[in-house]
């Protein structure tokens, strides 16, 4: 099982940053996938931004060129650093994972995995 906690949010400015960290824990072997999402009200989560093993890294669209994914391999951790905050960047935003760990039949799998998530409001 992978524990994912995340921290950073807050209320911040139009125009302004935030940088969101979320630290692994738990029972795993390596990430195949690292990422943020975001949700608000009445919509699908959708995907922010992630990064792969490999290291291939996706932004969506509304994000690229302002938002930022690092990994630290070595900590189990991914940030993401958020500049230029528009309004429409308020949201829940998760961490996510997918991750190979052992099933209950000690076959290794891949799984998924959120954190708690932690809100970002843009505002004045």
């Amino acid at each position: 099982q992978v524990q994912l906690v995340e921290s950073g949010g807050g209320l911040v400015q139009p125009g302004g940053s935030l940088r969101l960290s979320c630290a692994a824990s738990g029972r795993f072997f390596s990430f195949n996938i690292l990422g943020w999402y975001r949700q608000t009200p009445g919509k699908e989560r959708e995907l922010v931004a992630r990064i792969t093993r490999a290291g291939t890294i996706n932004y969506a669209d509304s994000v690229e060129g302002r938002f930022t994914i690092f990994r630290d391999s070595a900590k189990n951790t991914v940030a993401l650093q958020m500049n230029s905050l528009k309004s429409e960047d308020t949201a829940v935003y998760y961490c996510y994972c997918n991750a190979e760990v052992l099933d209950p039949f000690g076959e290794s799998a891949r799984r998924d995995y959120w954190g708690q998530g932690t809100q970002v409001t843009v505002s004045l």
